[in-house]
């Protein structure tokens, strides 16, 4: 039986070659599906590293996309540094003026007695003070009725014959019951600098208590402190509408200025011979 088998196997020519085309075939779709599998396997690993990588990087606080795949990390980096140094550099002034002037800062209850209140102009509507500049005026007459001070002296722009801001504000204060004699007016206080300036040299001020909105008020110390007067502060209160924020994103840039005032100390735009307003009202007071 089993030669008999085998003589079969033998007998038919083409047998065994059939049998290995079949097995090779076979082998062949194994195999290439073994391929297709590790093909598929390796980009589904490519795309899990890529994936990883771009996990690790958004960890790292880097931009998730590579350079080498069109991203403009480099730059994009560059702009936001630019920018965030720029942002640095500007509220560096407006912050070392807010430290220099905290320690100086009253309120019209608690400020030392002081011979002379100096008043900023801040702007008329029409021939009349505008609404911050009334309440820096009220509060200089608080504190003379509270006698706390028993000069103002009010500073603020005339360089136009038809704005007169100190002549306001003396009729303001006039008004409301403070003696015409005990208001000395400078009509040449342009900006700060200039106010607090002119106040030392021209009117001989030694020591005063300023009085200024709040956003203002840090600037008006520091200012004034460095132009050599012993100088507090009183921040009017004020409600916080449109007008107040857009003068508090305006001290940033003025502060801008004003750090160079005092590091180079310009001569204010009208300096002019020395005045005895002050001492005159100061001695009629007596």
């Amino acid at each position: 039986m089993e030669t008999g088998g085998g003589a079969r196997g033998e007998g038919r020519p083409g047998t065994e070659g059939r049998g290995s085309v079949g097995e090779a075939m076979r082998d062949g779709e194994r195999d290439g599906r073994s391929g297709v599998r590790s093909v598929v396997r390796g980009r589904a690993g490519r795309g899990v590293l890529r994936v990883r990588r771009a996990a690790a990087r958004v960890v790292a606080g880097r931009s998730p996309v590579s350079p080498a795949a069109g991203g403009r990390r480099p730059g994009g980096r560059r702009a936001v540094r630019t920018v965030v140094a720029l942002c640095v550099l500007a509220l560096l002034p407006a912050a070392w003026m807010r430290f220099s002037a905290d320690g100086h800062l009253r309120g019209t209850a608690d400020v030392e007695r002081t011979e002379v209140a100096v008043v900023f102009g801040a702007g008329l509507w029409g021939d009349e003070p505008s609404p911050y500049l009334a309440r820096r005026l009220d509060a200089a007459v608080e504190l003379y009725r509270s006698g706390r001070t028993e000069v103002v002296l009010v500073t603020g722009d005339n360089s136009r014959e038809e704005y007169d801001e100190p002549e306001a504000m003396r009729r303001y204060l006039v008004a409301r019951g403070v003696p015409d004699r005990r208001i000395v007016s400078d009509h040449a206080g342009f900006d700060t600098w200039d106010s607090c300036v002119r106040a030392r040299k021209i009117f001989g001020v030694d020591k005063a208590v300023l009085i200024s909105q709040g956003f203002h008020i840090h600037r008006a110390v520091t200012l004034c402190r460095s132009a050599g007067l012993q100088a507090y502060g009183i921040g009017v209160d004020d409600r916080h509408d449109a007008s107040w924020y857009a003068g508090g994103a305006r001290e940033v840039l003025a502060s801008g200025k004003a750090a160079l005032d005092v590091l180079l100390r310009p001569d204010p735009v009208f300096l002019g011979d020395r005045e005895q307003g002050v001492t005159r009202a100061l001695e009629s007071a007596r």
